[in-house]
């Protein structure tokens, strides 16, 4: 009998509202800011809002918050939606902060008849000087003392565009002298001329991310909102505007953010290797971005399956990236059809083969007994790897050299008879001979060989480049290195194989998935190809390559 997983403390607080009877059912939601598309620190966050809906019979919400016109683009949303929907989970409402503009602005004006909340015409460095410091309290400025009508008037003025952009602001009337910065009485409504995605010029005045977020989710009955470490110090703003404004208590839960080596997961810093061409797009197959990593043929059950390894935790850590390689190779170890690519090739001839083409039968996932199998044209012109061969072998070489034997995947046994060499004594092509009773399948010839090689007919070959990504990065902690993060950028994380030479069931029916290249890794079709010219990306090597360079460095 397995033993029953336990439960991350996110699940307890669930499990113990519901069985109190706290709520009748939970509702969660995931809410991006639509000004970059998505990465994999996003897909933990997905994976467990939705997880926890899906797993507690509740809801998930999909809400934009769209509050700051300048960096948003309807692009960044379509891309959010189709990341959302690729990873599995459907939301329950398509919402956007932007929905609640006339409602929050009614929230603040409450807060304003309340005398909680002021216009104040200070400029951004003398609220930051006034603010104070951690260990030194912060300063009134007469802009506090305003009359409720006063501050009312002002904030409909603001509405209605009166003032430039940073001539005024909304702020909460708090505490300045609070041991949390960000008590001290935080700004929640700036000016803002600037076109909105959605709401075009309707408005002129924006809601600040703290100020939007927990009315956002009281509107909605969020019962369960879920953040990153980092707004642990936000909460009591959170809390304070929910109480003073009587609406829905919805509650924040905090968990520890995704970190991966190799990576960063910064939207401002991803942003900036895009639009300095450090990389093609948002959807470079070395990006973090979930669309990078679609792209680069990451199933997305693996990525699921790493953000449930990684569990659910309360402390900072730094994930090795091979843990996400790990589970892309075990699912597409039992998933991905197999395919024969020679990267650099060598030709050999089978002198005793007749002239004809052989279609054999070759399968194509031994791990997947359904998988069936696919026909392979042979014939007496192919090409092997060139480091298949080696005219002066060690004893311990089961590849193809000079007199030796080596069996061709689902063909035949053949031996190396000759080495033919152009004028430079470069080795243009091998002279070799088949057993014709070796075929696979059935083999009556009663020779052992240690060595497998992957070939293709020259014949029947079929042009294709390769791109071999590797990590964009190269150092670990990339967030936490010295200098400009770009300073570490992996020169080699980007290598095109130009000339690479395929089976023609790559072009007659070409996988959509990612499919396994014999004895190369996994690679997967890309978007770049065209009707005469195949594309593959490499998603993963067969094994972590990377671990052993990093040893010997």
């Amino acid at each position: 009998m397995s033993e029953e997983k336990s439960l991350n403390f996110i699940e307890e607080i669930v499990e113990a509202d519901l069985n109190a009877g706290k709520y009748q059912s939970i509702l969660t939601r995931f809410p991006p800011e639509p000004n970059g598309y998505l990465h994999i620190g996003h897909a933990k966050s997905i994976c467990l809002n939705f997880g926890l809906a899906i797993k507690y019979g509740g809801k998930t919400n999909l809400r934009f918050d769209d509050t700051n016109p300048s960096t948003e683009e309807t692009e960044y949303v379509e891309s959010i939606k189709e990341d959302v929907r690729w990873l599995g989970f459907e939301w329950a409402n398509e919402l956007y902060a932007s929905n609640y503009f006339e409602q929050l602005y009614q929230f603040a004006t409450q807060l304003i008849e309340k005398g909680l909340a002021y216009v104040d015409d200070s400029s951004s460095e003398e609220i930051a000087t006034q603010k104070g410091t951690p260990t030194q309290a912060g300063i009134e400025n007469q802009f506090r003392q305003r009359t409720v009508q006063e501050n009312i008037e002002l904030f409909s003025d603001m509405r209605a565009g009166k003032y430039k952009d940073g001539e005024k602001v909304l702020r909460a009337k708090i505490d300045m002298a609070s041991s949390n910065m960000h008590m001290r009485d935080p700004i929640i409504y700036r000016i803002k001329h600037a076109h909105h995605h959605r709401t075009g010029d309707a408005w002129c005045i924006y809601p600040m991310y703290d100020f939007a977020h927990g009315q956002s989710d009281s509107i909605e009955n969020i019962t369960h909102s879920i953040c990153t470490l980092e707004f642990i110090p936000h909460r009591p703003l959170y809390d304070w505007c929910i109480e003073n404004l009587s609406i829905f208590p919805s509650k924040q839960y905090e968990f520890a953010r995704l970190n991966i080596t190799y990576t960063i997961m910064s939207k401002r810093k991803l942003l900036q290797l895009v639009n300095e061409k450090h990389v093609f797009g948002w959807d470079d197959p070395r990006m973090s971005t979930i669309s990078g990593m679609r792209r680069r043929g990451y199933p997305a059950e693996s990525i699921r399956d790493f953000c449930e390894k990684i569990g659910v935790a309360k402390r900072e850590n730094l994930i090795d990236f091979s843990l996400l390689e790990f589970c892309v190779r075990e699912k597409l170890n039992k998933s991905a059809l197999r395919r024969m690519v020679v990267f650099d090739p060598l030709k050999i001839v089978i002198t005793n083969y007749p002239d004809t083409v052989e279609f054999l039968e070759s399968e194509n996932n031994p791990e997947d007994p359904n998988s069936g199998t696919r026909t392979v044209p042979f014939s007496k012109e192919l090409f092997i790897e060139k480091d298949d061969f080696m005219e002066l072998a060690p004893k311990k070489y089961f590849r193809l050299s000079p007199g030796q034997m080596v069996r061709l995947k689902s063909a035949y046994i053949i031996k190396c008879e000759s080495v033919i060499k152009d004028a430079e004594g470069n080795i243009t092509e091998l002279h070799c001979t088949y057993i014709p009773e070796s075929k696979s399948g059935s083999d009556t010839s009663g020779i052992n060989v240690k060595g497998t090689l992957h070939w293709v007919s020259i014949a029947h070959a079929i042009n294709a480049e390769i791109r071999m990504y590797d990590r964009l990065f190269q150092v670990e902690d990339v967030a936490n290195a010295e200098g400009d993060f770009k300073d570490h950028i992996n020169p080699n994380s980007l290598q095109v194989l130009a000339n690479a030479y395929a089976e023609p069931a790559l072009q007659s029916d070409p996988p959509t998935d990612a499919c396994q290249f014999i004895r190369k890794g996994y690679f997967i079709l890309d978007k770049d190809s065209t009707s005469t010219q195949l594309v593959f990306n490499r998603t993963v090597t067969l094994k972590d390559a990377w671990a052993k360079e990093v040893k010997k460095a």
